[in-house]
This record gives C-alpha cells, structure tokens and sequence, in this order.
C-alpha cells in the first residue's frame, strides 16, 4: 500500500510556514494584492489551512483528513471532497482559491470547470502556483524525486493554467508576483511583490466568471 505523506506527515509539511516565514509572507501579499470583494470564499485544497486563515478564507476543501484536522484546528470549516469533483452546490461561491494546489491536481482541466461550476456569475477564482518556468518551479522539480510531497507532484507551466482558465469559460483580470532572483536568498529579503507574472517564482491570477 503507497504511504500518502499528507496522511501520515501532515505536520511535516506544516512547519514549512515557520522554518521560511518571510517567504510564506511574500506569497500571502501577492494573493492580498487580488482579492475580490468579501463573500462566500472557499479554498480547494485548504491543506493545513495556513493560506486560509491569513486571507480569513473560511470553508475548506481537503482530500487527506491529517491536512483537514490541522486545518479545522485553526477554525477553517472542512470538507473531504477532491478538486475535480467539488462537494458544493453549483453557483455557491463567490470565490475559489487554488493556492499551491494545482501541482497535486491530477486533472487540471476538470478543476477548472468545476470552478466555474460553483462561480456564481461575476465570481472570481485565484490561483497560487509556484510556475515550472520559473527559478524555483526548476529547483523543485530536479529534487522532487527524493521530497516526500513533491515526488507524484506535477507542476505547471503559467501558460498551462491560463489555458485551463480560459478554456473553462473564465476571464483573466489581474496578476500579481513575487519571490524573484535565487531561492536561496528568499529568506533574508523584506516581502515584496509586484504586478504581472513575468518574473516571480510564485504567481497568482485572478480570473472572473463573466456575468
């Protein structure tokens, strides 16, 4: 039987957040920099809901229960459900968050129109991705074959994820980036971000669910 490390590992990868916390930072202000007007939000993939519970983003979708416990633990409402298949009611949300998800989603395509699914019209959906055409999408995926987490991973192209966001009927509005240069010296830097996604080793876009 395959051992899934967000099972029996959950804590492991929690820690991350506090062993580099001005690169958790820098992430969580590319994705302040796009958020839509309050609502009903959900994130798909919520993890250990440490994204959540910085954007105050309360509800929750998680496939693996150790993630969901340590999510609930920080008061994000959880329920088991996968991307492609979402357990929300069609036209619910007025927000979908993707935020470092898509790389462990196994069929891009398919979370996309589920998204738009549960979009209510003039709904937005934001991603968080740490692109495959980047500095650090590049690091990650020459080590991915001994990291617990990242070796069933498949990261993304930006231009693999816009495709997907348009091909599901959804509109791109704005984007944000931050993380630039070496990896190594991410840590010691104050968080800043940017507009666009030309250069960050993270990237977020906002898209909308035309009216």
């Amino acid at each position: 039987m395959t051992v899934n490390p967000f099972e029996t590992n959950a804590s492991v990868y929690d820690q991350w957040y506090d062993t580099f916390p001005q690169t958790f930072e820098c992430e969580v202000q590319a994705l302040r920099a796009l958020l839509p007007p309050p609502g009903q939000w959900v994130e798909v993939g919520v993890g250990t809901g440490r994204f959540a519970e910085q954007l105050d983003i309360r509800l929750g979708v998680e496939p693996t229960v150790g993630m969901a416990a340590l999510a609930r633990s920080r008061g994000i409402d959880v329920v088991q459900g996968v991307a492609e298949a979402l357990p929300l009611e069609t036209a619910s949300q007025d927000a979908i968050f993707f935020i470092t998800t898509l790389c462990f989603v196994q069929h891009l395509q398919k979370a996309m129109a589920e998204a738009y699914r549960v979009l209510r019209p003039n709904g937005h959906c934001l991603v968080g991705l740490l692109p495959l055409d980047s500095e650090l999408g590049c690091a990650i995926q020459d080590r991915a074959k001994d990291d617990p987490f990242f070796k069933t991973a498949n990261l993304r192209t930006k231009r693999d994820v816009l495709n997907a966001l348009q091909s599901a009927g959804l509109v791109l509005q704005d984007s944000s980036q931050t993380l630039f240069g070496d990896p190594a010296s991410f840590e010691s830097r104050v968080p800043t971000h940017d507009s666009g996604h030309d250069r960050g080793s993270f990237v977020a876009f906002r898209a909308v669910k035309p009216r």
